[in-house]
């Protein structure tokens, strides 16, 4: 029991790890003990969010813009030969939203969000594999969390049909790639988080706060800790027997619905 959700010195890659949920994770990752890369579209944040969290552990910057498959291999290739070739832990999260009425809803609402929200996760997975396969066993697979959202599972009251559309199909996705890579000893998740404070929530979070709080059965918007547990329980030894699963992390939203 004294180990079971010991990650210490394993090596993980968190996308979109310089904001919000991401960071979240990122954070927990290091001060639980394990050597994190963080990737994120803006260098400039990216390197000081690792300079930030390497004042409490092992934190690496590696600037990426996901939303491209060129991009996604320089990514992968470039932790693979830092990590020679072993990667125990890939965090998908690195995501974008968009929020348009109806009638406006054009072809760029779709790209953007897609290429980056789905694209993204499976090709920076499939360009990952190796190095997951490398470092899985039987009794300590690697793992794959992909950060879905509760919009996913639900009809969300905001105008964001791309950004829904494209966490549900994470969510299928998630349960996809958990089937094709149980044998190489990678275990597959995704978590459908709620509503936490982020960049990407800010402004719903300004406009409705109280009204969303007060949807949330437990009366409360997510907090890091809630997040970075989820994440740990799922990379740990606790969670080695949990694949294809999406685990909501919404203080009971989806639960009462």
């Amino acid at each position: 029991m004294n180990d079971l959700f010991d990650i210490s010195g394993r090596v993980a890659l968190v996308t979109g790890g310089s904001r919000g949920i991401g960071l979240m994770i990122a954070r927990g990752f290091v001060e639980a003990g394990a050597k994190v890369y963080v990737s994120s579209r803006k260098a400039s944040v990216c390197d000081e969010v690792a300079a930030e969290l390497s004042a409490i552990g092992e934190c690496i910057s590696l600037p990426a813009d996901l939303s491209t498959e060129a991009e996604c291999r320089r990514l992968a290739d470039e932790v693979i030969a830092r990590e020679d070739g072993r990667l125990d832990i890939l965090i998908n999260n690195a995501g974008a939203t968009w929020g348009t009425p109806l009638a406006e809803f054009d072809d760029a609402a779709w790209d953007r969000v897609l290429d980056l929200n789905v694209k993204g996760v499976f090709h920076l997975s499939r360009f990952l594999q190796p190095a997951l396969a490398a470092a899985g066993t039987h009794e300590v697979p690697a793992r794959i969390i992909n950060i879905g959202s509760v919009d996913g599972l639900h009809v969300p009251s905001l105008e964001t049909y791309s950004y829904s559309a494209s966490k549900a199909a994470v969510h299928h996705m998630t349960r996809v790639l958990a089937a094709k890579f149980a044998p190489d000893h990678i275990t597959v998740n995704a978590i459908a988080p709620g509503p936490f404070e982020s960049k990407m929530m800010a402004a719903t979070l300004d406009a409705f706060g109280e009204a969303i709080r007060a949807q949330v059965p437990m009366r409360r918007i997510g907090e890091p800790s809630d997040m970075a547990g989820a994440a740990i329980f799922l990379c740990s030894k606790a969670g080695s027997y949990v694949t294809g699963a999406v685990l909501p992390v919404d203080g009971g939203i989806i639960g009462t619905l």
